[in-house]
């Protein structure tokens, strides 16, 4: 429990100490067509130690038998029997503007019941986007971050061996549907807020517009389309690269975060408290039954008896009081709650019936 305190108060320790300080657009925002898109294939795994896919799994089988098919050997999937073999789902990032003949990461994940993909081998396997189109092809040696040791009931298993990692294993073949930046340039916010979007726009017109010609303008807290000026006319890069280093200062909400799993506390230095006074206590019960057994002497015609004894013990702390002036603020809360020694949890307890009482105005996100 005092980790838990010590964790929660460093948290709200920095949080307080910190003030609000302008941002990048480029960590605000995103170029409306410049996005990433997901590829997805299916593959086999060769070279496994024995630890490949069963009989059961019955697609691996057919695989190995198709594709040794188009390599010119002819064999019937029901006649073979390899366990180096696994069927995987072959998972990708393609980032925006990617060029043929670069190379990015892909995962590879067991399908079938393989045990274990350490020391395998990825064969040639085209990764399609959700249009079904081949955008790049995954092929190498499949790293995985964790390895099973032993056999049998005596083994040890660490992480999960059945997914793996394939460093640059695929080659862009194709380079997907990206905006490139046109006359006008639409910028999306992350995080949707209609102060933020409006500074945005104020940020961009005080540099760019000459005049009362504004270029930009927000359509919605989510959006803001700006007219790439005449002198950027054909520096649409150069226009976009001046636009992400704008610093604006996002308007953040209150907010109080809790997490009741781990005792950890979240909150922000503006948040203020109204006047209100906390009262701390804890009352314990402990009840104890005991049983005490009677022996009779020997050769008497006495009998065994058995006895409960119950003890109550009453144990009251001694209350706690802390008092919180007007225009008081997060800090000043957890100072005077690390004062009376208050703990993780009870801090959780109090932001809850202060949140209740309306003395908190502030929304209380529970995790």
């Amino acid at each position: 429990m005092r980790s838990f305190l010590a964790l929660s108060t460093l948290a709200l320790s920095i949080l307080g100490g910190s003030a609000a300080s302008a941002t990048r657009l480029k960590e605000l925002v995103s170029i409306e067509g410049v996005r990433d898109n997901q590829l997805v294939g299916y593959g086999i795994v060769v070279g496994l130690n024995g630890t490949g896919d069963k009989r059961q799994t019955v697609f691996s089988a057919q695989s190995l038998a198709n594709m040794l098919q188009r390599m010119g050997v002819t064999v019937t999937p029901s006649a073979i029997l390899v366990r180096n073999t696994a069927a995987v789902i072959v998972t990708a990032s393609l980032a925006p503007f990617a060029q043929p003949g670069t190379r990015i990461d892909v995962t590879a994940a067991a399908v079938g019941d393989a045990s274990n993909l350490q020391g395998g081998l990825l064969v040639m396997t085209p990764l399609k986007a959700a249009d079904g189109q081949v955008y790049a092809m995954a092929q190498g040696s499949v790293v995985t971050g964790g390895f099973v040791a032993g056999r049998g009931s005596n083994s040890q298993t660490t992480n999960h061996p059945t997914v793996g990692r394939l460093p640059d294993g695929a080659i862009v073949e194709k380079a997907p549907p990206s905006v490139a930046p046109g006359p006008i340039l639409r910028i999306q916010l992350r995080r949707a807020d209609f102060t933020t979007a409006s500074r945005i726009a104020q940020a961009v017109n005080k540099k760019f517009s000459a005049g009362e010609t504004h270029l930009a303008q927000a359509e919605n807290p989510g959006l803001i389309v700006v007219h790439v000026p005449p002198s950027y006319a054909q520096r649409g890069v150069e226009f976009v690269a001046e636009i992400e280093n704008l610093q604006v200062d996002p308007d953040r909400s209150l907010k109080v975060v809790i997490n009741e799993r781990t005792g950890t506390v979240v909150l922000g230095k503006e948040l203020k408290i109204a006047p209100i006074s906390i009262l701390h206590g804890g009352l314990t019960v402990e009840i104890q039954t005991s049983y005490a057994v009677s022996q009779p002497e020997m050769l008497s015609q006495g009998k065994t008896v058995v006895t409960p004894q119950t003890a109550v013990a009453v144990k009251e702390n001694a209350a706690r009081n802390i008092a919180l002036k007007d225009g008081a603020t997060v800090e000043d809360l957890v100072r005077a709650l690390t004062a009376i020694g208050a703990t993780a949890r009870d801090v959780i307890a109090i932001l809850q019936s202060l949140r209740a009482a309306g003395a908190l105005d502030a929304e209380v996100e529970v995790l």
